[in-house]
Parts: C-alpha cells; structure tokens; sequence
C-alpha cells in the first residue's frame, strides 16, 4: 500500500482535472464492512453518505457479496442475446415490486443511462422530442441527460439539446411548500398549453439529491400527472436517488400515491455492483421494438447481486428501517436548528435522505463553512455529502443498516462542531 500522498500525487498526474474530492486532507478507504469503511492505518469512519445513496444494505454485506462471488465464479459474463436466467428472474422479480403496470424492464449499467433509455423511449412512443424538466434537476451527464439537468455546475457541455423546457421547482425559501406547488405547477401549466403537442416527457426526480434534498408538497405530483395526461405527455420518475427503500417506501413515488409512466433506478439496486434499468407498461415499452442491447447490461453478476440486495431489503424490511432511523435522525437535526439556528437554515427530506442547508453571511461563507463542517467531521470519524445549488447543504444517505447509536454520536460530533463555529 502507498499511502493518501503518493495516491493523490497519481491521481493529479493521470485523472482528469474533474476529478475531485470533498476534503483538504481525504483519507485513503481501503475497507468497508456494512455502515462503516477504514481508511490505509485502520482508522474507523460512519458512512453517512453511503457512495452517494448506493451501499444502502451497508459495505461489502456478506449476504449479497456472497452470491456475487458465487455467480463470478459459474459464469461471468454474456450479453442478452444469450439465455441466461439471472437478469430474466431479475426482471420478474422488479416487475412485482414496481409500483402500477411497471413489469417490463431494460437493463444498462448506470443512471445516466437510464435516464437517457427512458428519454429515447418517451420520444419512440409519443413521436415528439420536447421535454420538460425542473431546474435545479441532475439526470446524468450523457449529452441527453445533461440536457435536462438545471443544476449549472453540472451542465459542461457547451451543445446540449435545446428542446428542453425548465420550469421552476416546487420550493422556494420565501415561499410555503404549497405556494411553491401551486407556482410550479403554474409554470408546467404554461408550457403546456404553449407546446403541449411537442412534448415526449417531463422528467423529476421526487425528491431532488443534488438540488438541495428538495421534497414536493405531497399533492405535486398528484397535481402534475393528469396535466400531463390530458396533453399526452409522459412522466419519468428519476429514483436514482430514492429507490429501493431510502425515503422510508421501495420507491419515492409512493410517498406521492403516483404511478409514473416510467421509473429509472440504479445506484441502490446494485449496492456498489454497477446495475440500472428503466422500467414501463406493457403499451409504452412495445416502443421500442427495434433490435437493441447493452453490453454489460443485465449481466449475469449485477443481476444476481441486484437479486441479493432485493432478498436483503425484504428480510431486513429496509424501508421501515429508513423510516423509523430517519425519523429519529430528522427529530436530532431539528434540534440542532432550534439550538443553532445562527448557523442552521433549513432541515428536509425523509427517511434516510435529509439535508441540512448551513447557513454563511453570504452564499460563499455558506459554501466555506460546510467544508469546514465536512472536514471536522471527517476527523472525528463521520463522512458525510453535500449538496445544493450553493454547495452548502449537509445530505445524510447512510447505509440503511446504520443504528441508533451511529445516529446519536453524529449529531453529538455535529453539535460539538457547531458549537465552536
């Protein structure tokens, strides 16, 4: 092993400039077990940023990295040309855990190439090519997916696809959840009566991850699906993020009583094993009918590891887990707010993915203080994210398999670090 210093010196020699880290001094993780990971001289940290909302039933979980080795060493890999029968007991088994008519799926390898199959697919159905998309939104970074995320600092490409409509998202700080809707929802209405006819879909996340931990008033999107219906025009659910069991339900949606025209999801599914789909109906998936694939898609590995972390989720009911833990994390942020509320403007989200937007004299000392609230953390031994337009929202997305006593002695180091600021 080298050690932090010559890694990060190979990193500045062969990555790409893009590629960087949250912290002035990054350990180097070299082990993992279920909620925590060790850095190269064995120092023990809680994740609580689980890869970005990924190792949701923990690090290197033996359940299901046992049944990974086991399939890596029968067959490693086809593509579905081939017969195989883990991706095929795959699908059926997401077929009865998607909400709706949902039971026919698409297999590729990461979300962004999730979202972008399902894009292409809303334009082979509806015959348009317009979409409609929330600002502040992160879809990916494929040209497509891009295109419809509103978040500036994710938008590198100078040529993106310019039959994208934004509109505003349903919160606004000055504003009461349901004014935000009602504003929302104004603007949706506008574009559709202006261009309804040439729009495939309108893509959102339920609860937007890197815009902040931002969650609609509950009657969003139960207000936005028959606007779209009435102009036919699809919605995808982008549960990247929030799938399989991080808000406290197997898909965020729920939490809404909405059955999307299509679900994406990834990142949890695989629990660090690459594996993404998107899902439809009968009539939209018949769309797209041409021969088509994906190389690695479906293979034999991710889909009997998306098998063990489905079987995982039921046994260890995973959803209630979120639930239950996340209410108590959520009640400790709140008192933080109500002790600190100098430093702390906002606590949102549910479940087991909640933010904490930091409050600064202006937007950069927001930014510069929630590095310095991420950096002591990690020195007392807690990783968490961040998130938000102005990068100054803390984002908890721990394992779901965290304890109450993981729980209880990080909001005891991050009261002891708002103390002193």
């Amino acid at each position: 092993m080298i050690g932090r210093e010559a890694v990060t010196a190979k990193r500045k020699q062969y990555f790409y400039p893009c590629t960087q880290h949250f912290y002035r001094n990054s350990p180097q993780l070299v082990r993992g077990s279920m909620q925590y990971v060790y850095d190269e001289n064995g120092k023990e940290y809680t994740d609580f940023f689980a890869g970005v909302s990924v190792v949701a039933c923990g690090h290197c979980n033996p359940a299901i990295t046992e049944r990974t080795i086991h399939q890596l060493q029968q067959l490693q890999h086809t593509t579905t040309v081939y017969l195989t029968q883990p991706n095929a007991d795959l699908a059926e088994r997401l077929a009865k855990v998607l909400p709706g008519n949902l039971r026919r799926t698409f297999f590729v390898n990461s979300g962004s190439e999730a979202n972008e199959g399902a894009m292409l697919l809303a334009r082979l159905h509806t015959g348009r090519k317009g979409f409609i998309a929330l600002e502040s939104g992160l879809h990916g970074r494929t040209n497509l997916t891009m295109s419809v995320t509103g978040l500036p600092m994710w938008r590198t490409d100078k040529y993106l696809d310019e039959d994208v409509t934004f509109i505003r998202r349903p919160y606004d700080p000055d504003l009461t959840p349901e004014q935000a809707a009602e504003r929302s929802l104004e603007d949706l209405k506008k574009v559709l009566e202006e261009k309804g006819e040439s729009i495939a879909t309108m893509i959102a996340e339920p609860i937007q991850g890197n815009g902040g931990m931002i969650m609609p008033e509950l009657s969003y999107f139960r207000s936005v699906k028959p606007l779209l219906e009435h102009f036919g025009v699809l919605l995808i659910a982008d549960e990247i993020q929030t799938g399989f069991g991080r808000t406290g339900a197997m898909f965020a949606m729920e939490h809404f009583g909405v059955v999307p025209d299509m679900i994406t999801m990834a990142k949890a599914l695989g629990n660090g094993v690459p594996v993404a789909a998107f899902a439809a109906g009968d009539e939209i998936a018949s769309s797209l009918n041409t021969p088509s694939a994906s190389t690695f898609g479906g293979n034999p590995v991710s889909a009997a590891t998306a098998l063990a972390v489905l079987d995982y989720i039921e046994s260890e009911r995973l959803p209630e887990r979120a639930q239950q833990l996340g209410a108590r994390l959520k009640e400790g942020l709140w008192d933080l707010q109500r002790r600190y509320p100098e430093r702390i403007a906002d606590v949102r989200g549910t479940g087991l993915m909640l933010g904490m937007e930091l409050r600064g004299g202006n937007a950069a000392d927001a930014a510069a203080f929630t590095d310095d609230v991420l950096e002591e953390m990690k020195d007392r031994g807690y990783l968490i994210g961040k998130n938000g337009v102005g990068r100054n929202v803390l984002a908890f997305q721990p394992p779901l398999v965290i304890v109450e006593q993981d729980i209880d002695g990080m909001l005891g180091a991050l009261a002891h670090i708002l103390v002193g600021a």
